[in-house]
Parts: C-alpha cells; structure tokens; sequence
C-alpha cells in the first residue's frame, strides 16, 4: 500500500468562477419522464468504489442491478490448467523472429510470433464463458421490489443528483405520492435504498443471482445469500437489512412488506477475492460484511446519507465549471442529448458530461477498491463485452486520465495498489516470454496475474502496458510533488518497468535501439519497431531519470537510462509528411482506423509539442487528419485531447460534440453507434467508461494544460464558449487554479501553490513567473499581472 500525500486548500476566485454550492445556476442532474427499460442505455449508475449498482425507476416492479468488482469468472480456481498464460521458455523463438524481420520476411516472423509468443488460449482450457479461464467480471444479481397499486401513474420523474450523488424516483398514483431515494456510501460501504408512500403500501422484495446458491437466509431483520461463481467457485456475500414501520414475513424465498409508509434497505456485498498472487483467495468476506452491518447498527438512513454527502462532496465540490448561459435543464436528458445533436446550444448539457465523468470516477474508484475497469463497476452480465476487464493498451490509462488535472487524487490509489499486485506475474512474463528482467503488461489483464500476450496476434501483443501505467505514477507526482509516494510506490515500479526496456530493446543497422518483434496496438502487421512501442519506452525513461534528479538517487542507473533514452529510435515523418506508425514508412494514408497509438509521444505524452518539435508536431497532424473525426467514442474522447494538444480549440471541441452525439440501439439491443447513451454512458458501442473519463480529461486539456513545465491557460479554448469560468483544476508542479474568460479572452486567474514551489504561467504571447509561498493565492489580470491576497 503507498501513502498519499493530501493537502486541500480553499480557493478564493472570483465572483463568478463560484457557484455556490447552496444555490448553483443549475441543477447538476440527470432527469427522465419515464422509467428505464434498458440496463446500458437507460439505467442510472450509483457507486461506493467497492459496488456498481444501476437502477431502473419501474413503477410496479423496480429493478436494482449491482456488481461487486472482484467477483470474476476464469482464474487458478477455474482450472488446474490456469498458469497465468506464461509458456514456458517462449523467449527462445525470440531470436528467430527477430531474424525473419531482419531479413524482410515479414509474414513468417508473424506467423512465428502468433504460434509461439502468444499467451495460453483460455478458451482451449475451459468452455464455459467466451473467455475461458481468463474469466470476466460478474454480475452478482438484481434486487427487485414489487409495489402495491396499480392504477394511473402521474407525475413520473426519475433522476441522478450529480451534487448529492443520490437516485430519486417520485410519481404519484390516485392522489398517493411515491418517492425513492437510492445512495452509495463509501464510508460505511453500503448502499441505501429508501421507499416511501403518503399512504400505506405494500412491498414485495426478491433478489435473484445468476450464480450457485449455497446459502440464503432471512433472520432479525436482515437477508443473506451466499453464493458461488460456478467455474472457480470464487465466494461471495451478499446482505441486506430492512428498516420499515410495516409488517416483515419471508415467504417462499421473498420479503412481504405490508402497511408500510417507508421501507429501507442497507445492502453489501464481498467476495472472498484477494490481490495476492498466486491464489488470489482468502479474504473473510462472510466477516467483512458483518463487520459492515455492526458498523451501521446504530446509523439511521439520514444519518447514513449525510455521512455519504459529507464525503463525496469532499471530492465532487472541488470543481466547478460555468461555460455559459443554460437554458435546458427543464428538458429531460435524453430530449437534451437528441436537441444538442440538432443543433441546440446546450453548454449545461457540456456541464454535466464533464461533471458526470468526475462523478463515476468518485463512485467506482476509492481507496481500497479494484481499480475501475471497461465498464467502471457497472457490469449486468457473466459473460461481458472484452470481459469487462483491465485493457491495458490504451483503455485502462484513459481510465484515469481525468483523476489529476480534475482534483480527483486520491481515486488514482486504487490503480497503483493494483500496479504493486501485477509485478510478480508480470516479471514471470517477462522472463518467460522475452528474457528480460522488470516487469510487463500486455493487453488484456485479469485480477488473476494474467499479463502474458493474448492469444492470438496482434491485438494480444503489448508489453509496453506496464510502462504506459507508470506513467500514471509520475503524473500523479507531478501533480501532487508527494516524495513520499515517489520513493516508496512509484520509483520502484517504474524503475523495473524500465528495466524490461533496457533489455528488451536492440540494436538496429543503423545504431538505434528498437522495439523487435513488435506491433502497434490493434492495428497492422508485426515490425521491427511500432512507433508506440518507443514514445512509450522514451517517456518512461525519460520519467525514471526526472525521478532519479528528484529523490538524489542511482547515479549509475540514471546514467544508463539516459544513454539508453536517447539511442532509441526517434519519431519519424513519412513519404506523405505524416508521423510514421512503424519504423517502416508504411502508413496509408487512406486508413481510418480507431486506434492512433503512434501519436502518443503527442497525449498523454510530452515528447511531441508544438512549441519543442513543431516538424513533427505538424506531421502528427497530418496523421490525426488522415484518421479523420469518426471512431469509437474512447477513440473521439482521445482525439478530443490530441486536437487540444494541438492548440486547436474548435476542432478538439467539434470532436467533442460528436462524442455527444446519439448512440442508438439496434436489433436485440446491439450497439450500432458511437457517441452517447440517453443515461450519459459512452458508447463503443457497447458501454465503455474509458469514452467518458476521456472526453471529461479532453474538456479539461482545452482549459489547462502543463505538460511542458509551464502553466497554460486556455490553450485550446473553442469559440463556441465564449464566457466562462472553472475552479478547482490542477496543474503539474502542485497548483490549483481558477479562471474567468469572456468572449473569448482570459479576464483573470488564481493560481494556489501547494508547496511553495515556483512555476511560469502563460497566456496567448504572454508569461509570467510566480515564486509563491506555500499555500499562497495569487491572483492574475488579464496580462498577467499580479496582485497578492
């Protein structure tokens, strides 16, 4: 475990950078005219880190979805045939394959590197699931709760409270008013279910699970059902306590409710799932959920949600964004999303798309929990898309991307305790697959230490996973200057990371140090180096070595890494003036392709900007041009960030809208879009979190950016957001600021130090370099100019 430097601060901006957390300009909500009839389209998300539950808001009957994260399929248990997917010695085909590429025999060293360097096929070990023994993610199952009228509903209005992180459901029926309040707690790590009547009403309460029963029960008050992943046979509990001023029975299996005016359910969840590798078992989870209900014997549901209130505003209420007039919040969200694809200026609804972001990254990744994978928390299936699970090359960082620059820090700690979990397996893959030393990550991860290639190439080769996480060590440094966190946690993994680069990578005709055999993610055929594979390797090192000048330390290391950084081979521009995919000049201009990996070294790295490497700064460009603006909606969210990197407001913003535009559903309920769900979900299609959390860091990267060493305001602010203000983002090198613009032009910034430590900030032609106290707010004029509170 790593421990998180925390400094909060007050930041005083101006007038209208604050809205007031009593009375907003607009209510932060999600609000519908009907109830859901469709999990990923419709359903409201509500979360405490550890439980993803989605509710419905059905009259007669609702529906309450939940997962927990470490309940999967797949793993040791599901096989004795499980071995993390490591083959043995595979390292030694290595040399062959090197030598076909060397050779320009580009299709047999494919053909090699598929049979011999992919990982164990999970499908061939096991035939239940469509993974196999790599498992997926689990359901746990649904709660469902009948209620007594049937007449004429009225009034129906359904919605997700972003300010309160609280679900609501009202309607009225012959005169009698109905309301429901849902809560996900982290501290006490429950989740709240309120229902009340003006009249008295009757309640029928079922909880239905896809998996093995082995035990339920209903005693004093409280159900229990404890089951089982039939595969593994991986645990689980779940409990449920009801609080009601009616008549309880249990019959046949359900809860019968009667002559109530309020019933309340305090629900948890726990598997026996532990990050330990090899087993991955062990935890009391019959223990942990007693511990739980002890907890909140004496708590009433207020005092449970002002305890959840007091938290999550502790987080969510650091940042507040204004970018103009909203007029549409009397509009129910799905009519919004359709009206903004028509054309309709809707700045609120561009509001709540950022703030939603923030909002599921608080309720799916909290200290102590599994980080946030494909779908968060949120997962109504045992057999998921891509198995719900740890893409790792590109999906799982854009996870994260939003969790510093948007004030989210400490939901970061889950993804590095996670990291610490992974370096054990992933030096067994490095030994095994590639003879090297350090620890590696290939595309598709489970909980279970599987960081060997997928089965089959090239989407299952990606050693560069573990590299690419660790940036996410140094960003979180460079934005929180927490030494402590560098030296115990993140130098350590990074430093072994980089050791798999130091070795893997060789010599080529020409002297440069290549990645061989390699592929660039999800697209085109094997090479003698993708490009990725090498912005990847120079931004780790180039990261290690930072790290190395920071703490005073490895003088040899630092050494080494820096001879190493620099001999690699460098990004290069092609025939038709674009950023080369592969060393090879191959790239076709006429390719639309989702993934853009070669522009990393633009976002999320550093290596490329317009101000150090305009020439390629340009070239990458032109290749983001040749993509085009379509894509999946994690691929739009990612070009929304390179168009900001780029300086190019309107274009980063016109990727933008059409990451909001409609994703419809097709037959049987198939995705056939991308962009936006009517309940904010982004669409790959299907749902995939990474879209949100991308497109919420994109809005961010066009405000703020500091990835040079220098504080930038609104570097890629559109024309279409012509006044504005946001408060509460941060800045590497410790800083939170705040910013007013109108039309058009910076009125005026606060910038906080939170370690006394010098910065230049810059606007347009203009900088500035400020020597702040810690903890002091310096407040800037249009140029810049400074005066002291």
């Amino acid at each position: 475990m790593w421990r998180s430097f925390v400094a909060v601060f007050l930041l005083i901006g101006f007038s209208s950078c604050n809205k007031s957390e009593e009375s907003p300009k607009e209510q932060i909500k999600l609000w519908y005219n009907s109830p859901a009839t469709d999990w990923e389209s419709e359903a409201l998300p509500i979360g405490n880190g550890f439980i993803g539950a989605m509710f419905f808001g059905g009259v007669a009957e609702e529906q309450i979805q939940f997962s927990e994260g470490t309940l999967w399929s797949g793993g040791p248990g599901s096989s004795e045939a499980y071995n993390f997917g490591v083959k043995k010695d595979a390292w030694k085909h290595l040399a062959e394959v090197r030598k076909l590429l060397d050779e320009g025999k580009f299709k047999k060293a494919h053909n090699i590197a598929n049979k011999e360097l992919t990982g164990f096929n999970p499908k061939e070990e096991n035939s239940l699931g469509m993974f196999g023994t790599y498992g997926g993610q689990q359901t746990m199952g649904d709660l469902f709760v009948k209620v007594g009228h049937e007449s004429e509903v009225q009034n129906y209005k359904r919605e997700l409270d972003l300010q309160n992180a609280e679900g609501r459901v009202s309607y009225t029926v012959d005169d009698t008013s109905y309301e429901r309040t849902y809560f996900a707690n982290y501290p006490s790590k429950v989740l709240v279910y309120q229902f009340k009547s003006s009249e008295t009403t009757s309640y029928v309460v079922s909880f239905k699970s896809p998996h093995v029963q082995k035990v339920a029960s209903f005693e004093n008050g409280v159900f229990k059902f404890e089951g089982a992943v039939s595969d593994n046979n991986m645990a689980f509990e779940t409990r449920m306590k009801f609080n009601t001023d009616g008549e309880l029975t249990f019959e046949n299996g359900e809860l019968v409710v009667s002559d109530a005016t309020y019933l309340e359910i305090f629900h948890t969840a726990a598997t026996e799932y532990l990050n330990e590798y090899p087993t991955y078992k062990g935890n009391n989870y019959v223990a942990q959920n007693k511990k739980v209900f002890d907890a909140i014997e004496e708590k009433s549901f207020a005092a449970l949600q002002k305890e959840h209130n007091t938290d999550y505003n502790s987080l969510f209420q650091r940042v507040q964004i204004d970018l103009g007039e909203n007029t549409q919040d009397s509009i129910p969200t799905n009519e919004r999303i359709a009206n903004y694809a028509s054309g309709t200026e809707d700045f609120g609804l561009e509001e709540l798309y950022f703030q939603f972001g923030r909002y599921m990254m608080i309720s799916a990744s909290r200290p102590g929990s599994m980080p946030l994978n494909l779908q968060g928390k949120w997962n109504n299936s045992t057999n998921p898309p891509w198995a719900n699970d740890y893409h790792m090359n590109i999906n799982q960082q854009m996870l994260y991307w939003p969790a510093e620059v948007t004030n989210l820090h400490e939901c970061h700690e889950p993804l590095f305790d996670y990291m610490e979990g992974l370096v054990e397996p992933g030096r067994q893959t490095a030994k095994e697959f590639f003879n090297t030393r350090g620890w590696v990550v290939n595309t598709m991860n489970n909980p279970f230490g599987y960081t060997a290639p997928g089965w089959k190439f090239p989407w299952g080769f990606f050693p560069g996973g573990a590299a690419w996480l660790s940036q996410h060590l140094w960003e979180h440094y460079e934005f929180t200057q927490d030494e402590i966190f560098l030296i115990e946690t993140a130098y350590p993994l990074m430093k072994e990371a980089a050791l798999f680069w130091i070795d893997y990578l060789i010599e080529d005709e020409n002297g440069y140090l290549v990645s061989s055999p390699s592929y660039s993610p999800e697209h085109g055929g094997i090479s003698k180096g993708a490009s990725m594979d090498h912005q990847i390797a120079w931004d780790l090192l180039n990261n290690c070595i930072a790290a190395a000048e920071v703490l005073g330390v490895d003088a040899d290391f630092k050494a080494l890494a820096i001879q190493k950084r620099d001999q690699i081979f460098p990004p290069a521009i092609g025939k038709w003036g674009q950023l080369q995919e592969w060393k090879e000049d191959v790239d076709n201009p006429k390719n639309t392709h989702r993934h853009v990996s070669h522009l990393y070294a633009v976002h999320p790295g550093k290596q490329i900007t317009l101000e150090t490497t305009p020439e390629l700064a340009k070239a990458a460009s032109v290749s983001l041009n040749a993509r085009g603006d379509e894509g999946t909606g994690w691929s739009l969210a990612w070009k929304v960030n390179f168009w900001a990197r780029f300086k190019d407001g309107n274009r980063a913003y016109k990727l933008y809208q059409r990451l909001l535009q409609p994703a419809s559903k097709g037959i049987n309920g198939a995705g056939k879009g991308s962009g936006t769900y009517p309940n904010l979900f982004c669409a790959h299609p299907p749902f995939q979190l990474d879209g949100n959390m991308g497109g919420t860091a994109g809005m961010a990267e066009m405000l703020v950016q500091s990835h040079s060493g220098i504080i930038e305001l609104l570097p890629a602010l559109p024309d279409a957001w012509k006044n504005g203000s946001i408060k509460g983002l941060k800045a590497r090198g410790g800083y939170e600021l705040a910013l007013e613009w109108k039309k058009g032009l910076l009125v005026g910034a606060t910038v906080i130090s939170e370690t006394g430590k010098p910065c230049i900030v810059k606007y347009e032609d203009k900088e500035i370099a400020l020597q702040p106290e810690k903890g002091e707010q310096i407040s800037l004029d249009s140029e810049l100019n400074v005066s002291k509170k």
